[in-house]
């Protein structure tokens, strides 16, 4: 008889996802070699985005393909399916899976087994029921939405300089972020230093004529970087003429008109949904224990509690923290997934030679926020910086984290490049609708917004 070789099953291609699956190609690469042991890494997309470059990605600094890893290159022991876990029954070790071969088959979704499951799809944008956000709030959580960003701000740019509606003009001038965490500054600061370069090229647009305004519920931003260097990220912020708002909320933004909780009103094209991320909802459709907040319960193992051979980490997870008081978890950010992601491989090989496990345990070191170009700010080991210091480290702390050389080597030419030549300020959006020029070549109808602007 013919022995069924051991599968580990790995849902997710994020943090956890990637680093995860690199830990077990290294740990068992014999087994793998014999073929005893297979490792499936589903995931929606053939890349890992590195999510910290996004604000670089969207003003301009780094290029959109250099802030995403290729899973099949850099998992080349692993096999890597293209599509999205539906549902698990872990009880029957089995998941459901769609990919776009089932699309295209029509033959519905498909079974696969496992022995050993990793849950690690991360998070989605947790969204509100406010008027108009649907149909008009764009999100800053893909590489995709990065580009589609700047794309759009340039547009509204060159919307401003044409037009000769004042009405038109001030709308296409006005961006709202909304959300005052690491997404939303670091995506508002980029973008806005990014524009006013920008806005040197056009004859009746000045960087005053545009209006950047964040939007917070809570009393400060930025809280990872503590209470000090938030009030600091306020008033520099402010420095620059951003329209910074606490203790305020989105009521509406029906009809293009942002509605604030103080009774603003500020007729816009931009709005930019940063406010907070939920659990993945494939948590919800399977049936391992979850916590009040939808999350997996975890040990400090990171094994599902009360499970036998299914492990989680990074947004999905919550894991308790060994370093502090007890009942505490660990945040759910890249700091935290990336190194559970270390200890959860180690321990899946530990678990299948029958050794004891490790418990994971990181004291949090910190953060750094960049605020655009050589501004920034950063709580790192106690010590506090701001302005150029912090931005540097940022860049050198992210440049460190980002996986393979590769992808340093690139990022690292891109930046020196940017240092010795002038900012590129293209829009293409035109990218997002690329067959509208053919189409309406052949016959059909014109597109009602043919560049992709929203």
């Amino acid at each position: 008889m013919v022995k069924e070789r051991m599968r580990i099953l790995i849902v997710g291609g994020g943090y956890v996802g990637l680093y995860t699956a690199l830990r077990l190609q290294k740990q068992l690469k014999q087994e793998l070699t014999r073929g005893d042991i297979e490792i499936v890494v589903v995931s929606p997309d053939p890349y890992m985005t590195y999510q910290p470059f996004l604000p670089e990605a969207a003003a301009g600094s780094i290029s959109p393909r250099h802030v995403v890893v290729p899973l099949r290159r850099v998992l080349d022991q692993c096999k890597v399916v293209i599509g999205e876990a539906t549902a698990i029954n872990h009880a029957k070790r089995t998941a459901t899976l769609t990919t776009l071969a089932t699309e295209e088959e029509g033959a519905g979704s498909e079974q696969l087994t496992y022995d050993e499951l990793v849950l690690a799809p991360g998070s989605i944008s947790r969204t509100l029921p406010i008027p108009g956000l649907a149909e008009y709030a764009i999100g800053f959580k893909t590489v995709e939405e990065a580009i589609g960003l700047r794309n759009h701000v340039i547009e509204q740019m060159d919307i401003a300089s044409s037009t000769r509606d004042p009405a038109i003009r001030d709308a296409a001038l006005t961006f709202v972020f909304v959300g005052g965490g690491y997404a939303g500054v670091e995506a508002l600061g980029e973008l806005e230093d990014m524009a006013r370069y920008t806005a040197r090229y056009y004859h009746n647009v000045q960087p005053d004529d545009m209006k950047w305004i964040l939007v917070e519920a809570s009393d400060r931003i930025l809280p990872e970087v503590g209470e000090e260097m938030g009030r600091y990220t306020v008033t520099e912020l402010r420095r620059r003429n951003i329209d910074v708002r606490l203790h305020t909320r989105l009521d509406s933004c029906a009809d293009r008109v942002a509605v604030l909780s103080d009774g603003s009103r500020f007729p816009t094209r931009t709005v930019v949904w940063t406010a907070g991320v939920k659990p993945h909802p494939i948590l919800a459709a399977t049936d391992l224990p979850l916590n009040e907040r939808g999350r997996l319960k975890c040990t400090p193992e990171l094994s599902v509690e009360g499970v036998s051979h299914a492990w989680a980490a990074g947004d999905a997870a919550a894991v308790p923290d060994v370093t502090a008081e007890p009942g505490k978890e660990t945040a759910p950010n890249a700091q935290h997934a990336v190194r559970q992601a270390r200890t959860l491989g180690d321990n899946i090989v530990r678990s299948l030679r029958g050794q004891t496990l490790q418990a994971y345990s990181h004291k949090y070191v910190g953060s750094v926020a960049s605020l655009g170009l050589h501004q920034g700010v950063a709580h790192v080991y106690g010590r506090k910086l701001k302005g150029y210091p912090a931005w540097f480290m940022h860049r050198v702390y992210h440049l460190s984290r980002v996986p393979t050389f590769n992808r340093k080597a690139r990022v690292l030419a891109e930046w020196t490049l940017s240092g010795l030549f002038k900012r590129e300020i293209v829009s293409l959006g035109s990218l997002e609708h690329p067959r509208a020029e053919f189409e309406l070549a052949a016959g059909g109808k014109t597109p009602e917004d043919p560049k992709g602007s929203s």
